[in-house]
């Protein structure tokens, strides 16, 4: 961890603090940071499977009896088995 000198806006660092739930001015820059990389994360994680969509990665699954037929090959009963 490396330690900085900035300023900072006093008003939204009150209001990711009231959104974070945290306490001190380092405990809420931290947590804006890691949910900033969360949430780039996150989007990287929907572009990819967006372009594993469009490469037709789940065509099949999209096939009528495709789900019957994979429960049935593990064994696994369909949500309105008995």
């Amino acid at each position: 961890m490396s330690k900085t000198m900035i300023d900072i806006d006093d008003e939204a660092l009150a209001l990711a603090a009231e959104v974070l739930g945290t306490k001190t001015k380092k405990d809420t820059v931290n947590a804006a940071l890691a949910e900033i990389g969360a949430r780039l994360r996150r989007q990287r994680a929907w572009d990819d499977l967006i372009a594993m969509d469009e490469a037709g990665v789940f065509d099949k699954g999209r096939e009528p009896g495709f789900k019957s037929e994979v429960r049935r090959e593990w064994g696994v009963a369909g949500r309105n088995a008995s």
